[in-house]
């Protein structure tokens, strides 16, 4: 196992127990992912944490695989999907490297508060363009602290500390030319929230 998936084991129960932060941003994070989303869609979840996002769109796409790499956060969210009796997602554990691809590929890959925490961003956004049927589409949400120096030193303090896993300090406009060199054309951002810029993107295999 990691050491970013012992860290995410060691505060999965704290996590789950813990309420969404910004309910409201939360909120249109998921109005503008259902858009993209149909009834009968493949949907795959990178970094899907206790499966709460999962549950909440899954009456709107066919079938959702949810992934984490932490084994603790993902028998959570096992257990909230068995008690949902939402028959329609399931739970693993798995990065973008692990997954196989249905038939011609996933309509959907979504990865919420996901691409600031991988060591390899790029090569993992490569692989979900692999995943993805031709036209399909990357939903994400991702903090940007880039313009926010100050918060460079706290996190290295807090990882110093054990309190914080790999982060990656992302400007917009280096998220969205790194999205874009992989094979992604951008067809609708946002906000949400606005301060500290959690950057919703999303972006249609061509």
């Amino acid at each position: 196992m990691t050491a970013d998936a012992t860290f995410w084991d060691k505060i999965a129960d704290k996590y789950a127990a813990s309420p969404v932060k910004n309910i409201a941003a939360y909120e249109e994070t998921l109005t503008r992912t259902r858009a993209y989303l149909d009834p009968a869609d493949n949907v795959l979840e990178l970094g899907c944490g206790t499966g709460t996002t999962a549950l909440k769109l899954a009456g709107d796409a066919g079938h959702i695989t949810a992934t984490d790499i932490s084994p603790r956060m993902i028998a959570i969210a096992q257990d909230k999907i068995l008690q949902a009796g939402a028959g329609n997602v399931t739970a693993r554990v798995a990065t973008a490297a692990d997954i196989g691809m249905p038939g011609a590929g996933y309509d959907a890959v979504l990865g919420f508060n996901y691409l600031h925490l991988l060591p390899d961003m790029e090569g993992t956004i490569a692989q979900i363009h692999g995943l993805l049927r031709p036209g399909g589409h990357f939903i994400s949400k991702t903090v940007c602290l880039g313009r926010a120096p100050h918060f460079k030193v706290l996190i290295w303090v807090m990882q110093k500390l054990g309190k914080a896993p790999f982060v990656r300090c992302l400007k917009v406009e280096t998220l969205e030319a790194v999205i874009r060199r992989q094979g992604f054309e951008i067809v609708e951002t946002g906000n949400y929230p606005a301060r500290p810029v959690s950057r919703f993107i999303v972006a249609r295999k061509v």
